[in-house]
């Protein structure tokens, strides 16, 4: 299971992107538990990553092969 981030710059609101961040198997092996497991991911995410906000977010299942 993945958590998928909408994210853009903040000194740049426009430069907006997808980010992929995995979660792991034994932790989420249902939507639901993506869900309810999101907002610490998403805290943890944020504090490594300040030049950037977060403004929606998904949980998807993994592809191989994007582009993100």
């Amino acid at each position: 299971m993945e958590l998928i981030l909408s994210i853009c710059l903040i000194a740049s609101p426009g430069v907006c992107r997808e980010e992929a961040v995995s979660m792991s198997v034994e932790q989420v092996s249902l939507p639901t538990q993506c869900l309810m497991g999101a907002q610490p991911v998403i805290a943890e995410w944020s504090e490594t990553h300040p030049k950037w906000k977060v403004t929606k977010w998904r949980c998807g299942r993994p592809m191989s092969g994007r582009d993100i």
